[in-house]
């Protein structure tokens, strides 16, 4: 192998690179690597920060407020049997769904409810049978996306997944997959 020095920029490396072949593209020195590097992880570091939704596109404390008004309309008004408390919070496309399982033929399918029934349910008195030192009602913002949001509702007896959607200025929960607690023994 031959040994030969290049320059850039009119600078001579400051000791001769092996290269392959003569005309064989130069490798830049150590030092000027560094610089590279450097550069690229500031670049890499800023399109990270650019990119990542929860730093650009942090949620307001309107949306905050909205979004747990609406999960406290549906959850309280469960627990309270207040009908319309329930359809403030609903979208009128919601569909509340649930995975259920026939312990004797392991099938499984899933159970889908509409807005109407929802709130017909809570109308017949809803969650009122809970005893008010029973109901939990713990509301975390998952995650907020310009006019879509997540929320997590860790209730009594079970745990709800809330899909909201902003429409007129107005958060409403369009999807639910919801989960039983097993029972306690």
């Amino acid at each position: 192998m031959r040994r030969t020095t290049w320059s850039f920029r009119g600078r001579t490396a400051p000791e001769a690179i092996p290269c392959p072949a003569q005309g064989a593209t130069p490798r830049p020195t150590v030092g000027r690597s560094l610089r590279f590097a450097r550069n690229d992880a500031v670049v890499l570091v800023a399109a990270l920060l650019a990119l990542t939704p929860s730093l650009t596109f942090a949620q307001s404390a309107a949306d905050s407020a909205g979004l747990v008004a609406a999960a406290k309309d549906y959850i309280e008004g469960w627990y309270d049997g207040d009908a319309a408390r329930m359809a403030r919070a609903l979208h009128p496309e919601l569909v509340k769904r649930i995975v259920n399982s026939d312990t004797a033929t392991k099938r499984s399918w899933v159970d889908n409810q509409g807005a109407t029934r929802l709130i017909q349910g809570t109308a017949r008195g809803g969650g009122n049978r809970t005893p008010r030192d029973k109901r939990r009602a713990d509301i975390k913002i998952l995650d907020v996306f310009q006019n879509a949001a997540v929320v997590k509702i860790d209730a009594s007896d079970w745990v709800d997944y809330l899909q909201l959607v902003r429409i007129s200025d107005r958060w409403q929960i369009l999807n639910v997959l919801w989960e039983l607690r097993p029972p306690t023994t």
